[in-house]
This record gives C-alpha cells, structure tokens and sequence, in this order.
C-alpha cells in the first residue's frame, strides 16, 4: 500500500495514516474475495484498483471537508465507491450508501462490518424511491453519484435528497461541458444551481476526472423525483 501512499499524497497532497491504509487493504481484500464469487468490479489489478477506485474516490475531498455531523448519501454506490473510502478519510461522516443491487448491497454491509465504520447504513433502494421518502428527503448535507448516468438524470437522482444549502456532487469522466449546458434547465427546476467544477487527471494515464457541485437553494418540487425508471427514459429537458 506504499504506492498508494505515495499517488494519494502526489496528487492530492493529502497523507493516509497507517490505519487508514491498514483499512483500505482489508477494503481492497474484501473486494477481490467477493469478486470471486460475485461480479463487484471489473477492475481486478491492485494499481488499477488504487487508482481507478481508490484515489478517484478520495480526489472528493478536494471538495468535502470534515465538518462534525455532516451526512453523505452515496447514490449508487456499487461495491461502495465513493462513500467507503471517504467514511475511512473522514470517520466523523455520517454515511448512507444506497445501491440497488441485493448482492453489492450485501457485500457494502459485510464491508461496513469488517471495517466497524459507525453510523453507516446500506440501503438497497431506487434513487428515485429514496427520494420520495420523507426520511430521506431533504436530509443530507451531501448527495453524491460516481458516473452512473448524464448529469440531468443524475440531478434528478441526488438533488431531491440534499437540504437547502447543502451539496450534490457527481463524479464524471473527461470533458463535460456540453453535458452541463445540456443539464441546466434541469437543475434550475430541481432547485439548484452549479457552484463547482473541477477538472483533475489520474495519474499513470488513467484518464480526467471532472466533479461537478450543484448548490441546492431551494426546495425541490414535490414532483421530483418522478417514478423509478422515469428520469433515466424521460431526462428533464
């Protein structure tokens, strides 16, 4: 895990602990058992892993800082990418990882287990019903999603879960400019506005990154998000 040591602090200039990387390796050990059994990840190569899941899921904490009692809900979080390895950075985080998938979902509640993260929970739930729940609605300080739909989908996933003043952050790959001027109406209508774009690159030519914060400034109407299956057939135009 020196490697890693070494990427995170280069690229981020941010130094992992022994214990951290302590976690991050039965982390790693973990995915790749479970891999054996279930389809978690394709990507199998420790560098691979350390870069592609690991230190693109810390790049967040250019933006996120430890603020006592802040909560986070990772929006398809898979086999736990971004939420686990910033619950590890950030142990003060209150965390909900939400994958819809029963056997991710079961490996991310194995792995709050064998990790002993406090107050994490797993859900196994469509974003959009998550978002029609009034425990869940207009909870979280941060509502974050790593790549797993167009920016207007997305903002239909994350920004009915965030307070007012609070964060909806998506992990993105590459350039994504016209994706959010294709997104802007949309996260207008949901109550919202962009406040950060970011643009980073992984290292060892893995590619760019791009992190785009959306400010939530008002309340999202009670029309959103719509029906599972609606905002990724119908994206708000």
């Amino acid at each position: 895990m020196d490697n890693l040591r070494e990427l995170v602090m280069t690229s981020l200039g941010i130094e992992l602990s022994s214990d951290q990387l302590d976690d991050l390796q039965i982390f790693e050990n973990l995915l790749l058992e479970w891999n054996g059994k279930f389809n978690l990840t394709s990507i199998t190569d420790p560098v691979e892993i350390h870069i592609k899941h690991f230190l693109d899921s810390l790049t967040v904490l250019k933006l996120i800082q430890n603020k006592s009692n802040s909560s986070l809900v990772d929006i398809g979080t898979g086999a736990g990418f971004p939420g686990i390895p910033l619950k590890i950075m950030l142990p003060d985080l209150s965390l909900t990882l939400v994958e819809s998938s029963q056997k991710k979902a079961e490996f991310c509640k194995v792995a709050v287990k064998e990790l002993q993260l406090t107050n994490t929970t797993v859900i196994s739930k469509r974003a959009e019903d998550l978002g029609r729940d009034p425990a869940h609605r207009e909870h979280y300080d941060w509502a974050i999603a790593r790549a797993v739909a167009e920016l207007p989908v997305l903002a239909e996933y994350l920004l009915p879960l965030v307070k007012i003043e609070g964060k909806a952050l998506v992990m993105k790959g590459g350039n994504v400019t016209s994706e959010i001027q294709k997104a802007e109406h949309a996260i207008t209508i949901l109550g919202a506005e962009i406040s950060d774009i970011v643009n980073l690159e992984l290292p060892n030519d893995f590619g760019q990154r791009t992190l785009v914060v959306m400010k939530k400034i008002s309340p999202t109407p009670a029309a959103y998000p719509r029906r599972a299956g609606t905002p990724s057939k119908k994206p708000i135009s």
